[in-house]
């Protein structure tokens, strides 16, 4: 959530960025949370006034019954009634513009950094790098919709059977390389210096709101109404909420955490081979890594992060390039993504698998997460996540990148992991 002292101080600034982003009632928005400001401190300054004379007043009052001056007191209590209701309708009309300003705050996306590259959709998205050999397949080669089925290690129609699409069941080698994967990001995030986290999947709207997927991303999750609690999209909400409401010691940053859970998307998208198999579910496996950064050293963690994700595509043996994403193809809270990309060597074409994204103060400042300097109030922190890393594509691409005529090879730094070395 962007500061309302950022609006008013900024107001160029924040329109500029808002525009980058494609926001189309950002004037119009912006104007009113700075209207709703100003009504705020008139009626915020009124209360306060009134409430100083009612208690002045009152020590008036006590002083004339105590010299029994009965009929003053009287005329000064009818004054401290006005006052006292006075005070409540400003309170009362506080409340509700206090509300107002907090809903359009939340419309409000977070502003994009200065080296976002202007565009409207995927297509203008900055390739950073591409690293890695794509691979050429022999003849017949098969994309991995038709391996699983070959090989029997995941089945869509038994999902379908007990939830519905989107839901595949893993078995036999697929359910191990499930666990293998697992395994070995958690592995390499806690030697990385991750702290290991094992999170509810569930969490509550004060979650929701504090990293931001409600109200911006409410029809996508599922949700539990009788209890109002919603099934996680990521990792990132109940890790980066564990710091909700908390003052953060200096010499603890940058906190850094890591945490594998499934992850559940209402939305799974279209009809159509971009889609199909592994491509997009509503259900799936992720390890996400959380950083709390200092705002000073934020980027220079963002870059890290990065190049960790970089270090298990470049373990896994899989050609992959970086993506800087424009304005208009930006998450609601991000100042800065990455998206990296996995090459799909049979569906001949680029698979996200990952996302790592700096969100400056915006997630922090929702979640009232802050340190204290050395000398002075507190200040909001920096949050930062990424994938690393989100399994269905990575699957995907190991199994068609490395398909050979008696089954699939998988890399090195799986082996001890599967027990195995291929499937099939």
């Amino acid at each position: 959530m962007l500061q309302v002292s950022v609006l008013r101080e900024q107001t160029e600034a924040v329109l500029a960025g808002l525009a980058k982003k494609h926001y189309k009632t950002a004037e119009a928005d912006v104007q009113a949370i700075l209207a709703l400001d100003l009504r705020r401190k008139e009626l915020q300054t009124s209360h306060d006034q009134a409430q100083a004379e009612a208690n002045k007043l009152a020590r008036q009052i006590g002083d004339l019954m105590k010299a029994g001056s009965k009929a003053e007191a009287d005329t000064l209590k009818l004054r401290t009634a006005e006052l006292k209701q006075q005070t409540k309708a400003h309170a009362e009309e506080l409340v509700d513009v206090e509300k107002e300003q907090q809903q359009l705050l939340y419309k409000l996306p977070n502003l994009p950094h200065s080296s976002v590259p202007q565009g409207r959709s995927a297509d203008d998205n900055e390739v950073v790098r591409e690293v890695g050999n794509k691979p050429t397949l022999a003849a017949g080669a098969k994309p991995h919709w038709e391996l699983i089925e070959q090989y029997d290690i995941i089945d869509f129609a038994l999902g379908n059977k007990i939830a519905g699409a989107g839901f595949p069941v893993y078995k036999g080698q697929g359910a191990r390389l499930q666990r293998a994967l697992i395994n070995f990001f958690l592995d390499e995030a806690r030697q990385a210096g991750y702290v290991e986290i094992q999170p509810p999947v569930l969490v509550n709207e004060a979650s929701g709101y504090g990293t931001g997927q409600l109200p911006d991303k409410e029809g996508q999750m599922y949700h539990d109404a009788q209890d109002n609690l919603y099934l996680i999209p990521t990792a990132e909400v109940p890790i980066t909420n564990l710091y909700r409401d908390e003052i953060v010691a200096l010499e603890a940053l940058p906190i850094r955490n890591a945490g594998y859970t499934p992850c559940f998307r209402r939305e799974a998208g279209s009809w159509g081979a971009h889609v199909r198999g592994l491509n997009r579910l509503h259900q799936f496996d992720k390890v996400e890594i959380v950083q709390i950064a200092h705002p000073d050293h934020s980027y220079a963690q963002l870059e890290e992060m990065l190049s960790h994700i970089e270090g298990l595509l470049q373990k896994l043996e899989l050609p992959y390039r970086v993506l800087r994403l424009c304005g208009g193809d930006m998450g609601f809270t991000s100042a800065l993504t990455y998206d990296l990309e996995v090459w799909s060597a049979a569906q001949q074409r680029w698979l996200e698998v990952s996302s790592c994204s700096n969100f400056e103060s915006y997630q922090a400042n929702r979640l009232k997460l802050r340190y204290r300097p050395e000398n002075g109030k507190t200040q909001l922190l920096h949050t930062l996540n990424g994938s690393a890393l989100a399994l269905p594509r990575i699957v995907a691409a190991l199994l068609e990148n490395n398909q050979q005529a008696d089954g699939i090879a998988l890399p090195a730094v799986l082996h001890s992991y599967c027990g195995f070395s291929k499937i099939g």
